[in-house]
């Protein structure tokens, strides 16, 4: 089977459907904040007037990383100077909408900017999947909800737009051999960019402890109305047939793989893992106030933020912007009557990955 193009990661249609993908990814948050100021205390710094530098890896419009970059910050100037620099790189592919990131470091009420006069913001716009930053120059790294997302789409997925519901063995070793090599090379690049005695916390999708990978609610609503609109003739079943949403939840076996035998790689070692399942929300939402539409609704408007672009790369590329309009909306239509129709607590589990640079022996 033919592999496809490089797939990037999607980024939000506009700032009220990410309002809600950010929502739930919120899920896992605060534990992994924990994890984030506890690193922080741990990590060697430098001397001013050289800065101290933190990598957010894979920061989209920002969202999730204000609340954690500002709690480590604040840990780290309890352990040096008012006016000791430092400097947060914000890095993610060059498609990425850095118009809204920087609007969102510089206007939202979370922002760390506001909070202490000597941080400083920048970007790059590189994939993770390389070395992004100069090699030892990085103190504290940061990436939550990125590293799931694959650098190519590796096979076609017959059926079904996510690989958690592919029973084709050919396809399923695809998929694992592509998301090993991602991990491979993500922890590989970030162990050049890291200082010894750096650490970097990851916060991704995980497989349970039982197998589970979760999500399955929002991908049978998302596979059913996809094929609606196949039957409606708002797409063609080749574009049907191509859509893919290239994500993938790794056990814990996977995430240690490339440490195997000796427990270290590029001088990196796994400090802490953990995999846990993260709270629904929007579930804890509906119980409390009963409106299973707008418990669909906000699944629906998830969906459309997180995962609706990776669908673009089946159409055409001479497709205008009024039929992805219509496409999104009727998707997102028949996502929200499917979910809102029989509510039932989506399943998310989640993995905390904290990785550290030994010095050299």
């Amino acid at each position: 089977m033919p592999e496809s193009s490089i797939v990037v990661r999607p980024q939000p249609m506009d700032s009220e459907t990410y309002t809600a993908s950010s929502r739930l990814q919120a899920a896992g948050l605060a534990p992994a904040i924990a994890v984030f100021e506890r690193a922080a205390t741990q990590v060697p710094l430098p001397t001013a007037p050289q800065p101290i530098v933190l990598a957010d890896y894979g920061a989209g419009t920002g969202h999730n990383s204000l609340l954690p970059l500002g709690a480590a910050i604040k840990v780290l100037r309890s352990r040096t100077s008012a006016e000791h620099s430092v400097l947060v790189a914000h890095t993610d592919i060059p498609d990425n909408d850095f118009t809204a990131m920087f609007r969102t470091i510089e206007e939202d009420p979370d922002t760390y900017l506001r909070k202490d006069p000597a941080t400083f913001a920048s970007a790059v716009g590189r994939s993770f999947y390389g070395q992004i930053l100069p090699s030892n120059s990085v103190h504290l790294g940061w990436s939550s909800w990125a590293i799931q997302w694959l650098s190519r789409t590796p096979a076609e997925i017959d059926g079904h737009v996510h690989i958690s519901d592919c029973t084709d063995p050919q396809v399923q070793a695809a998929f694992a051999r592509q998301a090993a090599h991602d991990w491979h090379e993500f922890i590989a690049f970030r162990g050049r960019e890291l200082g010894p005695g750096g650490r970097l916390v990851v916060m991704t999708m995980a497989v349970g402890d039982d197998g589970e990978v979760g999500f399955r609610p929002l991908l049978r609503a998302i596979d059913d109305a996809l094929k609606e609109l196949a039957g409606d003739d708002v797409i063609t079943s080749d574009e049907l047939s191509g859509m893919c949403i290239p994500t993938v939840s790794r056990r814990e076996v996977d995430f240690t793989a490339p440490f195997a035998p000796s427990g270290r790689f590029e001088r990196l070692e796994i400090e802490h893992l953990e995999v846990f399942d993260a709270e629904d929300r929007f579930w804890e939402r509906y119980r409390a106030d009963g409106n299973a539409t707008a418990f669909g609704a906000r699944w629906a408007a998830f969906a459309r933020a997180a995962v609706f672009p990776a669908l673009l790369t089946a159409l055409p590329t001479e497709t205008d912007e009024q039929r992805v309009g219509e496409l999104f909306d009727r998707l997102e239509s028949g996502i929200s009557e499917r979910m809102g129709a029989a509510p039932e607590q989506v399943r998310i589990p989640l993995a905390h990955v904290v990785l550290v640079k030994r010095p050299r022996t």
